[in-house]
């Protein structure tokens, strides 16, 4: 194959099948994809038989064996065709070959050959070309890669999809090529860069405020050159970390010198637009603590240099004025970076450090959030210093913790707590019942259509003054610093715990009641003041908004953009109520999480695991779906933080609430998603549907793998944490060898509600998520086999509900690919428990024409076959094999398909997203006679 011959006939076959986006013959560039991928079917055709064994295929081949490929072979010729496949105009023509570089580059044994290496400077040409934000692009563009895509996909989703695998790829080539060339690749990168950088405005008008966009050329432009440096830098940072030898050491000083002096120049570039000012400080970060993380100077220059920055003031043009928000966010998530990598250089200047740092705070910063996070700067820059003594940091972290301390024990506040009344009030919306009933709101259907008055104004205002004025967010970030990355038993760490040791029992009581009063907020029965018909209002401003991956129409981008148009809009206030609850939740949510990292200081308060299992669970059902997943996610390590010794006094009233309400929720949704699909019709909205759908799905998936996670036999205890004394009586202080899956296991309080959400989840209409409990469930059947005094309830339980779950779900279509599942979970239950009970017989033998003795025959050739598990579920299959769900298939004669989106596999993969939910809509099979089969 890699003859010259063969070579030149496949080059004159690619430059035939070459198709004018102007024009586009779909017959040919159908075969031109397969042409780039090596997949066609064989129909006899000289082109397909040539193509079966085409560019993809072949390049794998080289890439998995060079050994077979024959001495002499056209190396070249082959990589120089595979060059131009991915240069292609249609990067669906282009992904597979882009793809194959990345393997190639990757390799081993053919990597570093001459062959490819005389290519890097085009791979890095093109990518660099590539590595533009297509999905910014008008979709009515006249760029040819647009026209293809358009003609290649049809939905936003795919769209997303496929454009972030092709910039994947392209990334992966950059940083492969400069880990094998860093001087060349480098230079080459930085020469593209500066190129761009001196005519960034070619054919451009000049930079105006007043029509300011986020994704205007000039800025795709710079962030397609800086995507790719920060490749690079990737890629560089690898090869100074894997060739440390003295005879690289001079190499090295040249790339750093030669960085340095290009950062240099960019910092001194000046830009107007928010955006690429930003672009810039990133990548100078990234410069600081990448190749350039020796050079403490360095990194105090970019310190320097990002306090400095400043955008003029244009109030009027709301879309540049979001953009210099986003700046200042942007900039003090750097500045804290920074001080994280450096604290020992910027402690000895700290002083003048602090002046700069609150001089700018005070002078830009417009709310008590912000001024905040540029405080939090100082606090890394004096915890994280090593070389100061302990005592006067500590004394100094004091100093700056009080303040905010003091809030969180003021009387008021606790008062505002009180009540679900008082805490509207601190959250300034003691008004909204009454203005949501002025407005009628419950009888406009597109709220984004009506503006907000005066009134709506105000209530705005108020609002984010008084979520501004609250202690909260000024505390999660100096936790979040206090605790993020820092290792057990450092200094940092055990000054950390020291610190807040003592001030974590002042904050807690009104934490808690901060997060239980904000989700009841969700409640409509707390809404005293809206009639009946109107409680579905309260649902509707609370259930968040937001981009889903696969299935919401336009980019995020454009999401965004929408969400910021209806602002001034009844929308956009309910927007703005939802993210004051949102905000109050969720930061309490990541408060707790921050805690549980300090182990023992956390977890070690007796009289804590009640008060919080009733702020986290009590209301938890009224969250929407999204909502609970997001608790679920919160509430995971905090379990998983929980140290040994306090597992029995802490996890029993977590758990068992945490679970109760999860098995509610849950059924309670998949209930109503399947009575809404039984009363489907044309004209329902397939797209909320699924939306809701994938939600679910989500909030599904994260419950299950939780109890993945709690029971999985070989899941070891967390780390010790330090020692504080003990606060805990009896046994809940004395050390265990207990794993977290044994504890669970014998524990009453929480197995009984674990068990039954996994009974339940058996009939959740989510495939991977009833498969992994039916493994977990299959894990835990033996331990109930002996007669301890958990395990005969336990095990009369599993024979009768369990095993009835199972069946019901083995009968039903939908779970036709889990039948093998549901029949090991079958088999392990009667191997395991019909010696010492006839309940799982007895539910067997109340299923319609199951004999007696073809039961018995089936459970004798089960006993023989108990180190076979493959026989087991062949004994299963067959004892139920009249009761089996049989798939659904399309009845009639398909249509046929559109020749021009045709999709083989692999183009499929390239547009791959992790969403379940499928824009079909099936009717569930009617099982309502299933239920009385057990008699």
């Amino acid at each position: 194959m890699f003859q010259d011959e063969t070579i030149y006939l496949l080059k004159q076959l690619y430059e035939w099948l070459i198709v004018d986006p102007n024009d586009i013959d779909e017959a040919k560039y159908l075969l031109l994809k397969r042409f780039s991928e090596a997949y066609a079917t064989h129909q006899g055709s000289f082109h397909l038989l040539i193509i079966r064994q085409m560019v993809f295929n072949i390049g794998r081949l080289l890439e998995e064996s060079p050994s077979f490929v024959p001495e002499g072979s056209n190396w070249g010729g082959f990589f120089d065709i595979l060059l131009n496949v991915m240069k292609n105009q249609s990067l669906h023509v282009s992904i597979p070959a882009l793809h194959l570089w990345v393997k190639l580059l990757s390799s081993d044994k053919i990597g570093n050959s001459p062959a490819i290496m005389a290519l890097v400077s085009d791979l890095l040409e093109t990518c660099s070309q590539r590595l533009v934000r297509f999905e910014d692009l008008p979709v009515d563009s006249s760029n040819p890669s647009i026209v293809f895509l358009n003609e290649d996909v049809d939905t936003m989703p795919e769209r997303h999809a496929f454009l972030g695998n092709y910039a994947r790829f392209c990334n992966q080539i950059v940083e492969l090529v400069v880990q094998k060339q860093p001087i060349d690749a480098l230079y080459h990168i930085l020469g593209q860069a500066d190129k761009v950088l001196d005519h960034v405005y070619d054919g451009e008008p000049p930079f105006q405020a007043s029509n300011y966009t986020k994704t205007s050329v000039p800025y795709l432009r710079i962030d397609a050159q800086f995507t790719v440096i920060e490749a690079a830098l990737k890629g560089c940072l690898k090869w100074l970390t894997a060739s440390g030898n003295p005879q690289t050491e001079h190499e090295h000083e040249v790339m750093t010198s030669n960085l340095q002096v290009w950062c240099d120049r960019l910092l001194g570039l000046m830009f107007e637009d928010p955006m690429i000012k930003q672009r810039v400080i990133q990548l100078a970060v990234g410069f600081a603590i990448g190749p350039l993380k020796r050079n403490a100077q360095f990194a105090l220059k970019i310190f320097d240099y990002i306090l400095d920055t400043r955008c003029s003031a244009h109030p009027a043009c709301l879309a540049y004025t979001d953009a210099v928000k986003d700046l200042q966010a942007v900039s003090l998530h750097q500045l804290q970076r920074l001080a994280m990598r450096f604290p020992d250089y910027l402690v000895i200047i700290f002083d003048e450090v602090e002046r700069k740092v609150m001089s700018v705070s005070q002078s830009v910063a417009s709310d008590e959030q912000t001024r905040a996070r540029y405080s939090s700067v100082l606090f890394i820059i004096m915890h994280r210093a090593t070389s100061v003594d302990v005592r006067p940091r500590e004394e100094r972290l004091d100093q700056f913790l009080q303040p905010m301390i003091d809030q969180w024990q003021d009387r008021t506040l606790s008062n505002s707590l009180s009540s679900f009344e008082n805490f509207s009030r601190l959250l300034g919306l003691e008004n909204l019942q009454q203005y949501l009933c002025s407005r009628a709101v419950n009888k406009l259907r597109n709220w984004s259509e009506h503006p907000l008055d005066d009134q709506g104004k105000a209530l705005q205002t108020q609002m984010q003054n008084a979520l501004d004025a609250l202690p909260l967010r000024a505390t999660k970030t100096v936790m979040n610093i206090s605790v993020e990355r820092l290792e057990q038993g450092s200094q940092p760490y055990d000054m950390a715990c020291r610190l807040w040791h003592k001030n974590i029992p002042l904050i807690l009581p009104n934490l808690l009641k901060f997060i239980s009063q904000s989700q009841a907020f969700h409640d409509p029965s707390n809404w005293p003041a809206l009639p009946p018909e109107m409680q579905d209002v309260v649902r509707r401003i609370l259930t968040d908004r937001f981009w889903q991956v696969g299935i919401s129409q336009g980019s995020r981008d454009e999401f965004y953009a929408s969400v910021g148009d209806t602002k001034t809009t009844l929308e956009g206030f309910a927007s703005s109520i939802r993210a004051t609850v949102r905000t109050v939740r969720e930061t309490g949510y990541r408060l707790l999480n921050y805690m549980s990292l300090l182990g023992e200081h956390f977890y070690s308060f007796a009289e804590l695991p009640g008060p919080l299992a009733q702020a986290l669970f009590a209301d938890a059902c009224a969250l929407s779906p999204h909502q609970m997943a997001i608790l679920v996610d919160t509430i995971r390590p905090i379990i998983d933080n929980c140290p040994e010794k306090y597992r029995s006094h802490f996890l029993p009233p977590i758990l068992s609430a945490l679970f109760e309400q999860l098995d509610r929720k849950a059924s309670l949704e998949w209930e109503r998603i399947e009575e809404r699909s039984k009363a489907a019709s044309e004209d329902d909205d397939l797209t909320s549907e699924m939306k809701d759908e994938s939600i679910l799905r989500q909030l599904t998936m994260a419950s299950v793998m939780l109890v993945v996670g709690l029971l999985e036999p070989a899941r070891p205890n967390p780390p010790a944490a330090p020692e504080v004394p003990d606060k805990v009586d009896g046994d809940a202080a004395g050390p265990s060898a207990n794993t977290p899956r044994s504890f669970i296991l014998r524990t009453p309080e929480i197995l009984k509600p674990v068990i039954l959400f996994c009974t339940h989840a058996l009939r959740m209409r989510d495939t991977r998520a009833c498969s992994l409990i039916a493994k977990v469930l299959r894990s835990i059947v033996p331990e109930f086999a002996g007669d301890g005094p958990v395990e005969p309830d336990v095990r009369e339980f599993i024979s009768t509900e369990v095993l009835k779950a199972c069946i019901t779900s083995l009968h039903d279509p939908y779970f036709v690919e889990l039948q093998k599942d549901f029949a090991q979970l079958i088999a392990s239950i009667l191997i395991s428990y019909t010696p010492r009970t006839e309940r799982p017989k007895e539910i067997l033998l109340s299923l319609p024409e199951m004999a007696p003795e073809k039961l018995d025959r089936a459970t004798r050739h089960l006993f023989r076959a108990q180190q076979n598990t493959r026989q087991q579920r062949a004994i299963i299959l067959d004892l139920l094999e009249g009761f089996r769900g049989i798939a659904i298939h399309e009845q009639g004669k398909l249509p046929k398909p559109d020749a021009k989106k045709l999709r083989s596999a692999l183009q499929e993969k390239y547009m791959t997203v992790d969403v379940q939910a499928s824009d079909k809509r099936e009717l569930s099979p009617d099982l309502g006679g299933v239920a009385a089969m057990f008699g």
